[in-house]
């Protein structure tokens, strides 16, 4: 790991379990700073800063630079949700659904697929499918079972009728 990344990792250690304030912002800008404004993965620091933050509208076009300039496939995924969960938070439910199943489908065996699952889910609630979005839910927990695999799908299938 990189001294850059590691500086970024302990701004984020130092805000855990705290309240991400204008200070963690104004430090994790810094340090993004010194990458220049066409940098994806600092874009990508400061749009989870602003949203750690609750500023879920000046985290949105951040995390869409950061996507546009190319992210690795774990941050790729990690902007995709984060950015996902700003819409939905902002009231465009579309928006983050279209951009979850746009992950969701283009990368079924991604290490996020359950956190995939997880906003999905949300979204589909929000979006006014309850029953949907539970269907979800339950078929990203099946894997994670040790039994009821079968039962669990035909379940979620009837619950959100095949849409899940």
């Amino acid at each position: 790991m990189n001294d850059w990344q590691e500086r970024i990792d302990a701004v984020w250690e130092a805000a855990a379990g705290g309240l991400v304030d204008d200070e963690v912002i104004t430090r994790i800008d810094a340090i993004a700073a010194e990458r220049g404004p066409d940098d994806a993965e600092a874009a990508f620091e400061r749009a989870g800063a602003r949203d750690s933050a609750g500023r879920p509208d000046e985290a949105v076009p951040l995390y869409r630079r950061s996507l546009g300039l190319g992210l690795d496939d774990d941050r790729r995924a990690q902007a995709t949700i984060q950015l996902a969960s700003s819409l939905r938070n902002l009231g465009d439910v579309q928006g983050a659904l279209e951009l979850i199943e746009a992950e969701r489908d283009a990368h079924p065996d991604s290490v996020y697929r359950d956190a995939i699952a997880a906003m999905h889910a949300l979204a589909l609630a929000s979006a006014g499918h309850p029953e949907r979005g539970l269907g979800v839910a339950i078929l990203a927990l099946v894997p994670h079972m040790p039994r009821y695999h079968r039962s669990m799908t035909a379940y979620a299938h009837e619950i959100a009728g095949d849409d899940a």
